[in-house]
């Protein structure tokens, strides 16, 4: 009985991700997981304090999509700065292709949670790259799908 349902959210998040609807989900890292949080990703730039990294083993940390320190210590999470935060950070993030690209193929794969330190995720660069990722998933789908019926 388990496993027939864990194998039927599984088929449901790739299901999901083959109409073009990509489940990324943000939690804090001191929240508890739970069961269909798919492939998780550490985000931030900075080791969360209070965190083994043992407790974190299955988690892959990608410190090199988080944003650079001069852009994280200029926002501050200063609410006043959000806009002209996200559009530095997805400018930011167009440069670097190389550290989102594995986020964008396990969107495709499935669902993926970003974990995040940040206190206020609404404001966080975790939700800017959640629209990133989920834009560049659906376009790279787009693209494959106009070469293939050319």
């Amino acid at each position: 009985m388990i496993d027939r349902a864990k194998k039927t959210k599984s088929s449901r998040g790739s299901r999901a991700a083959s109409r073009g609807k990509f489940e990324i989900r943000i939690r804090r890292i001191y929240d508890d997981s739970s069961a269909g949080e798919g492939a998780r990703f550490l985000v931030d730039g900075l080791w969360p304090r209070g965190v083994r990294k043992q407790a974190l083993a299955s988690v892959k940390w990608v410190r090199e999509i988080a944003p650079s320190a001069s852009l994280r210590k200029w926002y501050g999470h200063d609410p006043e700065k959000w806009k002209e935060f996200q559009k530095r950070y997805r400018s930011e993030l167009q440069k670097n292709a190389v550290a989102w690209k594995p986020l964008v193929k396990a969107a495709k794969e499935g669902a993926v949670t970003l974990l995040t330190a940040t206190r206020e995720v609404e404001i966080g660069h975790a939700t800017v790259l959640r629209e990133f990722l989920k834009r560049e998933a659906a376009a790279s789908r787009r693209l494959r799908a106009s070469t293939v019926s050319r």
